[in-house]
């Protein structure tokens, strides 16, 4: 939509005054919207994927998951001659297609019908009571996930149940084929799973002393322990998990259903270990019968609740909208308002579930927090595997933005730690150089590049182990004596993190370390000024046919064209506001202090010698 306005914008106002007012004018928030976002055609299958609006690289990411998998070499074929069955024989007088095209097309069908969707798991914690409707709902959205390739294995919790209820069991019992009873309303076939799969205590041979920062299990799962899931998912159902595990006398008791969803976050990523390794002789194991019918390892945490996201201090207590754990968690916790326990009691215990179950998960996975109420939200983070909307845009768009609501879900990834580093001689240049060169398939004039920064370097924000970075230079006016210009160099992330959220966490981290700061929401745990100083506008150059340009065109206030270039810059957002706040109207047209300056950024800008050899 913006990109759309700023092609109107050069189309019809080709003065620099009038160009301006209106890119700005985007940046004020708009009114949300009346009335609830829960439209009944939300519900629909199809419109629910469009919605999802998934890019390139979305689509072959859930092609390359989902899709039409390779047969392993070792398989034997159900139909080994059927490949090769010459084409039926036409009579004379008929027209017959080249043989090639017959033998294309019909190895196609037959390709299709013994190469069905691929699918995956997905572990649910189904955290109610939820009324009839909702959960009808609720059940509609796993029966699409299903159609799409995800099959939930979903434990239940019930909130309003005390513990220690004399009709404890009872309740969890009848709650559990309520819910089945939900799904196959809706089409699916589902199976409760009433004994116990998990059992309490942790597991043998663990050590008694954390693992990386993780706090130990309450409970644990052996291979064996996953048969009744494994015959569930086998035969196409859904399997439905009461939260009951086995204590040490082999008694079964209700327990707290993040107890059960972490153990069987690791159980199953561990079966699944075992089902990838050679096999030289039949083991006796219940779960080698099923090793080859689907993945064990969860690939979505989802949790499904009445209250949604995790409240987050930046948007007023609306939901984080994209979390990084590795980086964001503790800080998440000690920012966290008590105020807000009142109506997001379980928002802590959750975040903690999503960072203990995506420690033993792949780390392209994800979690999803969301509430009943937007159901849709899962197809569209299994589709994209990205937030509801995108963390990095501008915060003035993200106000206004009619999708952030309350019921915005939150979308957690393991992700990277972040840090600031100020000072050349702590960059590791031979892993930066691999980095660029990798990502941009250029060669790096090294010593040139080097000898630049070691006179103009600002900071250097590296995310994991130089996984992404963000270059910033101060950029001296020739003849001036106002402050350098602060210039992106490089914004930069390996091709195998682009889509698995690096992007966003180290723009982020870019906008609280530059043209965001001095917010309270800049604000951050990366080892940066964590929001102390004043912002400064920010700018950066672009060939004209680069394809992140429509990137760059949603996140930055506004552009000019130069020649094969394209100039980029973001207002300090500070300084923005309190301008705004002087004027009684708003920022319209070009004020006193923006006078020349984009006149100025093109003549340091175009001088900027290139990298690359």
């Amino acid at each position: 939509m913006l990109l759309l306005a700023h092609s109107r914008i050069l189309c019809r106002q080709p003065s620099l005054r009038a160009f301006y007012a209106t890119i700005r004018n985007l940046r004020q928030p708009q009114p949300l919207p009346e009335g609830d976002e829960s439209d009944p055609s939300e519900s629909d299958f199809i419109l629910s994927i469009l919605r999802a609006n998934p890019s390139l690289r979305d689509t072959k990411s859930y092609l390359d998951s989902f899709g039409i998998q390779q047969p392993h070499h070792h398989k034997k074929s159900l139909l080994p001659s059927l490949l090769d069955l010459p084409a039926p024989a036409l009579r004379p007088s008929a027209r017959q297609p080249p043989t090639q095209d017959v033998d294309i097309k019909t190895t196609r069908v037959i390709s299709s019908i013994l190469n069905p969707v691929y699918c995956r798991t997905a572990l649910v914690k189904l955290q109610g009571p939820f009324s009839d409707r909702q959960l009808d709902s609720i059940s509609r959205g796993m029966v699409y996930l299903e159609k799409l390739g995800l099959v939930s294995v979903i434990v239940l919790e019930h909130d309003k149940l005390p513990r220690g209820d004399d009709r404890e069991r009872t309740a969890i019992t009848e709650e559990t084929n309520r819910v089945v009873a939900a799904l196959e309303a809706q089409g699916a076939k589902a199976r409760p799973i009433l004994g116990a799969s998990v059992r309490l205590g942790p597991k043998p041979g663990d050590s008694d002393a954390p693992i990386n920062g993780m706090p130990l299990l309450e409970a644990h799962v052996f291979p064996e322990d996953l048969a009744p899931i494994r015959s569930a998912l086998r035969a196409g159902e859904i399997p439905v998990i009461p939260p009951f595990a086995l204590d040490s006398f082999c008694r079964s008791t209700r327990v707290n259903a993040n107890d059960i969803v972490a153990a069987l976050a690791r159980g199953m990523a561990e079966a699944a270990e075992l089902d990838a390794k050679p096999q030289t002789q039949k083991p006796s194991e219940p779960h080698a019968d099923y090793s080859e019918d689907i993945n064990l390892t969860p690939m979505r945490l989802m949790i499904i609740n009445r209250e949604g996201g995790v409240p987050s201090y930046a948007r007023s207590g609306y939901p984080h909208l994209l979390v990084n754990l590795t980086s964001e968690y503790n800080y998440i916790r000690d920012t966290f308002d008590p105020a807000w326990l009142r109506d997001r009691p379980s928002a802590l215990s959750n975040l903690a579930l999503a960072h203990t179950c995506l420690s033993y998960m792949p780390p392209t996975s994800s979690a999803v927090m969301v509430s009943h109420r937007s159901p849709s939200s899962l197809i569209a983070n299994l589709i994209t595997n990205k937030p509801a909307v995108s963390s990095s845009l501008p915060h003035a768009l993200l106000q206004g933005n009619r999708k952030l609501t309350p019921d915005t879900p939150t979308l957690l990834r393991r992700g990277q730690p972040i840090r600031v580093i100020r000072d050349v001689a702590n960059v590791d240049r031979a892993k930066l150089n691999h980095l660029l060169q990798t990502s941009f398939h250029r060669t790096l004039d090294i010593d040139a590049f080097y000898k630049r920064l070691e006179k103009c370097l600002d900071f250097v924000i590296v995310t994991g182990d130089y996984v992404g970075a963000a270059i910033v230079t101060n950029e001296p006016v020739p003849g001036s004596s106002s402050r350098p210009i602060s210039y992106l160099d490089k914004f930069v992330v390996l091709p195998s993190h682009q889509g698995d959220g690096t992007v966003d966490f180290l723009w982020v981290a870019l906008h609280d370390e530059s043209y965001g700061l001095g917010h309270p929401f800049s604000i951050n745990p990366n080892g940066g000024k964590e929001g102390k100083g004043e912002g400064r506008d920010l700018v950066w150059r672009s060939r004209s046919n680069n394809p992140v340009n429509k990137w760059y065109f949603e996140r930055s206030t506004g552009y000019i064209r130069m020649g094969s270039w394209i100039l980029f810059w973001c207002d300090a957002e500070k300084r923005l506001r309190l301008e705004e706040a002087r004027s009684d109207s708003g920022l319209s047209y070009i004020e006193d202090w923006e006078s020349g300056r984009l006149e100025e950024w093109a003549e340091v800008v175009n001088k900027i010698p290139s990298a690359w050899k």
